[in-house]
């Protein structure tokens, strides 16, 4: 039996863009893709609405990734995949950081597995995109127009650090689009299209194993 370890922010935990709570195990891509996977593997969820990969979100206590992947890496030991998404809250614009930055921050992030857990592949995720109305009052103030722009450009940013770092790498925005509800979050036919694409990256690997 693999294990799966899941890490990334709300798009991950499932939260519902009406705002009105989690979706179900039935629901989240990361269910679908345990359902998918069956007896072949076992997802580990750690998924949190405002996780960063490094900074310090000053109204929210733990959401920097990096101080908590290493925790988790060992106490869901051992690991055979871990799958990495994050960057969404990144791009906040308390943070006024660039994609190349932000990328910085995805670096530690694989650092910290291939020292922890150097057996475990690692498949990078670059987050879906932010909607072009994300920042006004009705949606999320905290985001900015120019967030708008740093969330379209992580797509390449990622793919050139999996690449340098021998990981997989699949753009989360190539197959799902933020919900119009919020401009944000992932929405039921969101979840299941990233779950799809998600368990055809992996699949091989889990079945050569």
């Amino acid at each position: 039996m693999k294990r799966i370890l899941c890490f990334g922010d709300s798009n991950t935990y499932g939260y519902i863009p009406t705002g009105i709570g989690r979706y179900g195990e039935d629901i989240r891509w990361t269910g679908i893709l345990q359902r998918k996977l069956a007896a072949e593997a076992t997802i580990v969820e750690e998924g949190l609405c405002g996780r960063t990969t490094v900074f310090q979100d000053e109204l929210r206590n733990g959401r920097r990734g990096v101080e908590l992947l290493p925790i988790l890496l060992e106490s869901h030991a051992p690991l055979d995949f871990v799958i990495v998404m994050l960057g969404t809250n990144d791009c906040k614009k308390v943070y006024g950081a660039s994609a190349e930055v932000i990328g910085k921050g995805v670096e530690q992030l694989i650092g910290q597995v291939k020292s922890i857990s150097p057996q475990s592949k690692i498949l990078l995720v670059s987050p879906i995109l932010l909607g072009e109305n994300v920042w006004k009052s009705e949606y999320d103030p905290e985001f900015s127009k120019e967030s708008v722009q740093v969330s379209k450009d992580l797509k390449a940013v990622y793919e050139r650090i999996a690449k340098k770092n021998e990981c997989m790498f699949l753009a989360a925005s190539d197959v799902a689009n933020p919900s119009e509800a919020d401009q944000e979050h992932l929405d039921v036919k969101g979840h299941k299209a990233l779950a799809n694409e998600i368990y055809e990256r992996i699949i091989h690997d889990i079945a050569a194993a």
